[in-house]
């Protein structure tokens, strides 16, 4: 059995089918690049059979992510394996991982098959995804049985024999709506290494989603029961209640080590700029209280703690914010501060910006420090994130107003001056209210209308002066994308998540347009 644990992550896979969340290519590779870095074993791209996008952005990534192995997902259908090998073979390290439901409810009620028809075409999947592989220089097959954990455990044990006869290098078993609890689960996984002898020369892996809040116990219990993978997604994104978080599962294996006796080879000191890096890019805010990546997982209100920590923080912290990458130190910087100051402490959070943009992040900051007493992380992070773009441009907020008369009857006005391909546009609106009136201006100075599905404001550092930062999500001819801006101004903020937005819907639209197949989740 292996002495480690290796980490699948799918974040762009069953992540990405989160509700709400939403990546496009750009943003996938970045995305890729920095799991890379943090160390994970296996990156599942995503579901190439699915559409002609989902299949160029796991084709690129595996043209320019190197390291860990590039997977592409599969049913159990010829022209599933071959386009997932397709996606994947320019990797220099590929996996295609096939699957099917096994459980009597999904194989009588979504498949409508005998459980003998379903063997055969598992089988028969795996056979194509080996002789596919043979002519690649590293390429992995896995199988995963969906809904393992409800299936008939006999059952079980024929088809994972089967698809091992096959060729199956890593053997899944989900427990794909969260319905197993720990000791069951640990149990499953045991009782399977004891009747199928040739589990001894695979892989075993657990797929845990977070139905009943066990998606993290569920898969340290199958470590515990023998497993060698663990398959997860960062913040614990996924469909319904998510999957299990794999910053959760890696600092339980290393924090209780003297219990698991294995370990990952994660680099555990990216976790938390991953963390924040999916949550930017997806749209998908990570809740305060979240465990290891939380804004409050290293704080501490209670003055009992507080006493605690100032004696030894090892009364109430049983890891370091440094060993997952949360800096603990804090360099006050205000409008006083020098662009030498600024570039350390951005290189802290992770951003190496140097030349001129050095100097353009240095204006925005002084431009914000001269409205705010101090400057502190959060905003050193929309400052800069709102600076990086991801994509071409094709408009960009010049000027933005909006003015109201002190009167309860009086019609919101906005104005907006707009660079565009065509030059600068001028244009003003009214609206049912002040974010309608700037939106109504925008419309009419990008030419680009879309449909608003989301708006989320949100402050990201406290008092008056604070820095707001608004998320939208709009939705033009079938094609949705998620904009952010940032801004200690409310109006100002919601007109540049706008044009975010915008920006990524014309972006978008300019990709082959792709009817997704009717694919089932792991």
């Amino acid at each position: 059995m292996s002495d480690y644990v290796r980490i699948f992550d799918t974040t762009l896979r069953d992540g990405e089918q989160s509700p709400g969340a939403s990546l496009n290519r750009p943003e996938k590779v970045e995305i890729a690049l920095q799991l890379a870095r943090l160390g994970v074993d296996v990156i599942e791209a995503g579901f190439p059979i699915s559409s002609p996008g989902d299949f160029e952005a796991v084709q690129q990534i595996a043209d320019e992510v190197r390291g860990p192995e590039i997977c592409g997902l599969a049913r159990v259908r010829e022209q599933d394996v071959a386009r997932a090998f397709e996606a994947v073979r320019s990797a220099e390290r590929a996996r295609i991982h096939t699957f099917i439901a096994t459980s009597e409810i999904h194989t009588e009620k979504k498949l409508r098959k005998t459980q003998d028809e379903v063997l055969a075409m598992a089988a028969a999947a795996v056979r194509q995804a080996r002789e596919l592989a043979a002519g690649h220089a590293d390429c992995t097959v896995e199988f995963s049985t969906e809904d393992g954990s409800r299936t008939d455990l006999e059952y079980l044990v024929d088809i994972i024999s089967a698809v091992i006869e096959a060729g199956a290098q890593v053997v899944n078993v989900p427990d794909t709506v969260g319905y197993a609890i720990p000791e069951q689960y640990y149990q499953l996984i045991r009782t399977l290494h004891e009747r199928i002898p040739s589990l001894k020369d695979v892989i075993v892996s657990v797929h845990c989603h977070d139905d009943l809040g066990l998606a993290v116990a569920n898969s340290l219990a199958g470590v515990r029961g023998g497993a060698r993978q663990v398959e997860c997604t960062i913040n614990g994104l996924g469909e319904r209640g998510g999957n299990a978080a794999l910053e959760e599962v890696v600092m339980a294996l290393r924090t209780r080590a003297d219990l698991f006796g294995v370990d990952t080879h994660i680099n555990a000191t990216e976790l938390y700029r991953t963390s924040q890096m999916v949550s930017r890019l997806s749209g998908m805010v990570v809740q305060r209280n979240k465990a290891i990546v939380g804004a409050n997982a290293f704080a501490h209100a209670s003055g009992i703690h507080q006493d605690g920590m100032l004696k030894d923080a090892s009364t109430y912290e049983i890891m370091r914010p440094q060993d997952v990458g949360v800096p603990t130190t804090t360099l006050s910087l205000t409008r006083r501060s020098g662009r030498h100051a600024l570039s350390v402490r951005l290189a802290e959070l992770g951003y190496k910006l140097e030349g001129e943009a050095l100097n353009e992040a240095y204006e925005r900051f002084l431009a914000t420090a001269d409205r705010k007493k101090e400057v502190f992380d959060e905003d050193l992070r929309e400052l800069v994130e709102d600076q990086v773009k991801l994509h071409e441009e094709t408009f960009e907020l010049l000027f933005c107003q909006f003015a109201s008369a002190m009167s309860t009857d009086a019609v919101p006005t906005a104005s907006v001056r707009v660079q565009t391909p065509d030059g600068v546009k001028v244009r003003s609106a009214v609206g049912d209210g002040p974010i309608d009136a700037v939106y109504s201006a925008l419309a009419k100075a990008t030419g680009v209308k879309v449909e608003l599905l989301d708006y989320r404001l949100q402050s990201v550092t406290g008092g008056t002066d604070a820095m707001a930062r608004v998320t939208v999500r709009v939705a033009e001819n079938g094609c949705r994308a998620t904009g952010h801006g940032s801004h200690t101004d409310i109006f100002v903020a919601s007109a540049k998540a706008y044009v975010d937005a915008v920006n990524k819907v014309v972006y978008l639209s300019g990709q082959a347009a792709s009817t997704p197949a009717t694919g089932q989740t792991v």
